[in-house]
């Protein structure tokens, strides 16, 4: 029976790796460790894994720079480890390409929750045959290729950027509420809405013109974002 996927845990704490490795591999993951970056990076080089658990506070090279390098490797979903109150180190793990966080202390049960989650939507993204290719203000995604171009450009997209793209390019001209994002575009029925937000930043300053105008993504106050193509954007 094949196996819900391969995760590498990294984690300088050997009790909480523990922990989390034990609990993943009850619930069927093949599970590796590393105890710091250069390790961590040495075993995704051997073996890329389906996913990371990555530590962001990690002796040496930080989960930051961990997780940069890995995205230099090539796709892979990251759920980043933080301690309690460091709000501005989540936004920047996220901002850097992180597809979720959770915070120290944490329930194990939950983050093999946000690991099944956060594969289940990789997965079903990587699979998407169907739809066809979405297009409007310049902008063209090939679902299928999972490739993204404005004017010709390649876009460099994390999975979740494309996603949320490939969602508002689906609805142009709709008001999405926070919440329906996280639940259509995570697959979460739970979070913190500022995942949201996050992405919504970092991909107007893929997309716009002036990020600081925006003019494509526009938020609605008191709801969330509304994709604005000119003319009649096509999807």
């Amino acid at each position: 029976m094949q196996t819900p996927g391969r995760v590498l845990v990294v984690d300088d704490d050997p009790t909480v790796a523990e922990v989390v490795a034990g609990y993943l591999d009850r619930a069927g993951f093949s599970v590796e460790r590393a105890a710091d970056g250069p390790a961590a990076l040495a075993r995704a080089e051997a073996r890329w894994p389906d996913l990371v658990v990555l530590d962001l506070m990690l002796p040496g090279m930080d989960g930051l720079e961990v997780c940069r390098r890995l995205r230099g490797k090539g796709p892979v979903p990251v759920i980043m480890l933080t301690a309690r109150g460091d709000e501005d180190d989540r936004i920047l793990g996220l901002e850097i390409g992180a597809d979720d966080y959770v915070t120290k202390p944490f329930s194990p049960r939950e983050l093999v929750l946000r690991v099944e989650s956060v594969l289940r939507r990789s997965r079903a993204a990587a699979d998407e045959r169907t739809g066809g290719r979405l297009g409007a203000a310049g902008i063209e995604i090939d679902p299928a290729a999972r490739r993204a171009t404005k004017n010709g450009a390649e876009l460099s997209l994390t999975l979740r950027e494309f996603d949320l793209l490939a969602y508002l390019l689906r609805h142009p001209g709709r008001a999405c509420g926070r919440e329906e994002l996280m639940r259509d575009v995570w697959g979460w029925e739970f979070g913190d809405l500022s995942t949201v937000t996050v992405h919504v930043r970092r991909l107007r300053g893929k997309i716009e013109d002036d990020p600081a105008a925006p003019r494509l993504i526009t938020t609605v106050w008191g709801v969330g974002y509304r994709f604005d193509p000119p003319g009649d954007g096509t999807s």
